[in-house]
């Protein structure tokens, strides 16, 4: 029996042919280029495929599948504990956040409150990463336009606030420094006063970024009417943080949907008005102010007492009682082998994270490990939308727009 031939003339039907990222119009003298992954703008991450015709940018497909970690699924093979330092590495410029609001959802479903000194010192770290995290993107906005004073000034104070946490958490970046029902550690003695004096330096730097670029007319022309997005794109796009607020809607789940101490606060949700680069880069500047006065009050209203629940299912008993009683060894054990023991049901916890709505999605069938672990992480979201931050401008303006942005490769990771 002979195999059939197939003439190679005959036109195949594929089901589901396959698109190519352009499709030829009209004109097919368009330039390709690849921007990324290699680029150190697009953090080795993503890639940026663009169709130029001269300088304008026709079009761009953004592909963000270039860090293969498994995060989601990865988590789903241990315990509820063990995933708080995977959970750092989402946002390593604001770790904390990621740890909050990870060890929120879990204490919702174990229905777990938390002590009034975890819940304001909370509070008050999230602000202070959310500092931290601002200034990163601002800074490296700016040297890309090739403002390096500025982008000096911002890093030198990021680097107080590096220090500063590393003398809490013990590391310098990934901090796993929230324990489910409360904390890691207390303050250290003197922390808070070299935290005010942080705070000090950052008013007086900030004020000189403010003088440097507020009023520049190269920055202006750079980054006025570029990126420029409408509040219901926006909207329609999943996006959430800086980039929504620029466009003018006041949205923000610190205001919207308080949780943590932040119902108790006294502070403004700063908007921008076109939608643009600058705009996105006024926000984020006045946000940081708006963290700092925060970051005051919580230092006036932070109360005594412990920082972790007095609950055996979630809270490791004190080191010294587990080398001097059998019940606390065997708790300590338990807790760390088999993992706190979360009731099934599922649940939602989101933070308002530096770059917009950072979502937990947690089910569990009871046990120590999850069943489904999904993050609703910003950067996700944002690069589904953010070819409609960079069609129609300049190639020079992709590096500056995506900058204002602030992607964060771990956030795309699935």
């Amino acid at each position: 029996m002979t195999r059939p031939t197939v003439d190679a003339r005959v036109k195949t039907t594929l089901p589901n042919p396959v698109r190519p990222a352009f499709e030829r119009g009209e004109r097919d003298d368009a330039v390709i280029v690849n921007i990324g992954p290699s680029h150190p703008a697009t953090h080795g991450t993503i890639q940026v495929i663009a169709a130029l015709d001269g300088e304008k940018v026709q079009r761009v497909d953004v592909h963000c599948g270039y860090l293969h970690r498994g995060f989601e699924k990865e988590c789903e093979d241990h315990t509820w504990h063990n995933l708080i330092p995977y959970v750092d590495r989402l946002n390593y410029c604001s770790g904390l956040i990621n740890d909050f609001a990870y060890c929120e959802a879990v204490e919702t479903l174990m229905d777990v409150e938390i002590t009034p000194r975890c819940r304001y010192l909370r509070t008050l770290l999230s602000e202070y990463s959310r500092i931290a995290d601002h200034l990163t993107c601002v800074a490296a906005s700016l040297m890309e336009l090739g403002a390096m004073t500025a982008f000096l000034y911002l890093v030198m104070i990021r680097d107080y606030i590096y220090e500063h946490l590393a003398d809490l958490t013990g590391a310098r970046v990934t901090y796993t420094y929230g324990r489910i029902g409360g904390l890691a550690r207390d303050l250290p003695v003197g922390w808070l006063k070299r935290l005010g004096e942080i705070l000090d330096q950052y008013e007086v730097f900030v004020g000189r970024i403010h003088g440097l670029m507020d009023r520049n007319r190269i920055f202006i022309d750079r980054t006025r009417n570029i990126g420029v997005i409408s509040t219901a794109d926006a909207i329609n796009w999943g996006f959430t943080g800086p980039i929504l607020r620029s466009t003018g809607a006041a949205i923000d789940l610190r205001k919207d949907a308080p949780y943590l101490a932040y119902g108790e606060l006294d502070f403004d949700v700063p908007v921008g008005i076109k939608g643009d680069n600058y705009d996105r880069y006024y926000v984020r500047m006045r946000e940081m102010d708006e963290s700092v006065y925060m970051i005051r009050q919580l230092i006036d209203l932070l109360p005594e007492g412990p920082i972790n629940v007095d609950d055996r299912r979630c809270t490791l008993p004190e080191k010294r009682l587990v080398y001097t009683e059998i019940e606390s060894l065997i708790n300590h054990f338990k807790l760390i082998m088999d993992g706190p023991d979360v009731p099934a049901g599922e649940v939602y916890a989101a933070h308002e994270a530096p770059n917009g709505e950072l979502g937990f999605y947690l089910v569990s069938t009871g046990g120590g490990t999850p069943y489904k672990f999904h993050v609703r992480s910003p950067s996700f979201v944002h690069m589904g939308g953010v070819q409609r931050l960079l069609e129609g401008y300049q190639l020079a303006d992709i590096i500056p727009t995506f900058g204002s942005v602030n992607m964060i490769g771990g956030e795309c990771d699935r």
